[in-house]
């Protein structure tokens, strides 16, 4: 088979750990490091370093998180005002284009979707996407005393890409709903209520699942976190494993305290063959889906993710595949609600089918937004040493919110074209949404969460239906911690229960009945 000279490939993959122990002060990484090493390794792994450093028009970084949310990185760090720019200076390169990448988990993906159809329609040659956190090591210094600098300040353009759209709304804002790890509880109850689960039973559950994530990760030469851990020690709360946000417990959800970083690099296949890149390194992108959901209190079922849905089914689809004919996932896993859900979707037992090559956000390790690259490139030297299997990538950013997925192989497609998916988008965009409310109340409880500081309640959120539509609030604050004795009481399943909603100044405040 003769194949398109513009057909999109990956070529390179590079990946880098880190971890320092504060001991050292001239040994501390910084985001721009690992991002350097990253590279070089990726730049390395094409067999033909020179001429594809040479070739690099377009260099794309994922969004720190330092730049991403105030207070997600200890202050006085300082950090790179381009780090595209600033990763070029550290490689050699000399690209055209530099890009700062939006928020979000999706970016990997979507970049590599994106650039897959530059590369196809001849736009750019040779693209290098990269990203890292250095959180543990400002965590660590901040704890230890130890002075650092990673400011750096460059010349030249940037397109930097902002913040992206908004994922919550003031609505949500003023009665409760905000981090993540307030917010994807609301998700992982809904879930457990639909499926007729118990706490206890979903907790068990959700822990089985991280205990074979842990297992990969133990095996993983990248992983911040690489120990296995049992279901049991995972579903008990300890002085190690504490509870953060109800149904979670510390080790049921990412750990962002990583020094991580990531890149790859694409190009055509014309172009890889210029280079002298042996065909060895060549994998493949088969099909992509990308969608964005809806608010959260908008969207019509909390325990489902259209998003994840339209993003899987349009990227099969594009691909000509079915689940039966992937051997290999890496399915993002912030929380284990993100993971159920797609497994949902594609129809496969989470208990038996794996769904991490990497041990995942809590264990590998939560790398910002930069997560998926690390599941790429993991993808990509799993399809290399099982050559013809197809592999899957699901990305996911903000609350369920927005999705990217990846089908790929070192099988060459017959023919290259790029995704469509604005109609992937419409699916998504046409589903209906409740009507919500803003006032005085009686309601059941859809979802809801506590959230613990020092492993003590502190605060909470519910979702409620009446039979007008649904209501975001917070506790009142007149009957604040019998609200949250009232959701966390082990005798009764809080959702079902009766709640009273008191609507004052945009802001909906419940207590619990009787």
């Amino acid at each position: 088979m003769t194949l398109d000279p513009n057909t999109p490939v990956l070529i390179g993959v590079g990946q880098a750990v880190d971890h320092w122990d504060g001991s050292d002060a001239a040994a501390v990484p910084s985001p721009q490091s690992l991002m350097q090493r990253a590279s070089e390794a990726a730049l390395a792994d094409t067999g033909a370093a020179d001429a594809v450093r040479a070739a690099i028009d377009v260099i794309a970084v994922v969004r720190h998180f330092a730049d991403s949310a105030p207070g997600m990185v200890p202050e006085g760090t300082g950090g790179c005002d381009k780090p595209p720019l600033g990763l070029a200076r550290r490689i050699g390169a000399a690209p055209s284009r530099a890009i700062y990448s939006i928020v979000g988990g999706q970016s990997p993906q979507s970049l590599v979707n994106e650039f897959a159809a530059a590369i196809h329609a001849g736009e750019v040659k040779c693209v290098l996407l990269s990203g890292s956190e250095a959180i543990a090591a400002a965590k660590t210094a901040a704890r230890k005393g130890v002075a650092i600098d990673w400011a750096e300040t460059i010349d030249g353009e940037m397109e930097d890409r902002g913040l992206g759209p908004m994922l919550l709304d003031r609505h949500e804002l003023r009665n409760g709903i905000g981090a993540p790890i307030l917010t994807y509880p609301l998700f992982e109850h809904a879930l457990r209520a639909r499926l007729g689960r118990t706490r206890a039973e979903h907790v068990a559950a959700m822990s089985e699942l991280w205990a074979g994530f842990s297992t990969v990760a133990a095996t993983n030469p990248y992983a911040q976190f690489p120990k296995a851990m049992d279901a049991q020690y995972l579903g008990t709360p300890s002085d190690s494993n504490y509870p953060v946000a109800d149904p979670y417990l510390k080790w049921h959800v990412a750990q962002d305290a990583v020094n991580q970083g990531a890149s790859l690099i694409l190009t055509s296949v014309g172009q890889a063959a210029a280079m002298g890149v042996p065909q060895s390194q060549w994998v493949f992108l088969h099909g992509s889906g990308e969608a964005m959901d809806k608010p959260v209190s908008l969207r019509a079922d909390l325990s489902r993710s259209r998003a994840i849905e339209v993003a899987l089914e349009g990227a099969l689809a594009s691909a000509g595949k079915t689940p039966e004919a992937i051997a290999h996932y890496d399915i993002y896993s912030c929380f284990p609600v993100a993971v159920l859900l797609a497994a949902e979707t594609l129809g496969v037992d989470p208990r038996t089918t794996p769904l991490t090559l990497t041990g995942g956000l809590p264990f590998s390790g939560g790398a910002g937004n930069n997560y998926s690259m690390h599941g790429i490139a993991a993808m990509v030297e799993t399809l290399r040493a099982d050559p013809g299997s197809f592999g899957l990538v699901l990305a996911n950013g903000g609350f369920l919110s927005k999705e990217a997925v990846g089908i790929y192989s070192t099988t060459a497609p017959a023919s290259w074209a790029p995704v469509d998916h604005a109609p992937m988008q419409a699916e998504v965009d046409a589903q209906a949404s409740p009507e919500r409310l803003e006032e005085d109340a009686t309601g059941t409880i859809e979802s809801y969460t506590v959230g613990y500081a020092k492993g003590r309640p502190a605060r909470a959120v519910v979702i409620a239906r009446t039979g007008k539509g649904r209501i975001v609030a917070r506790p009142d604050d007149a009957d604040k911690e019998g609200a949250i004795a009232a959701l966390i009481d082990p005798a009764r399943d809080p959702i079902g229960r009766t709640i009273t909603i008191r609507h004052a100044d945009g802001v909906n405040a419940f207590t619990v009945s009787a």
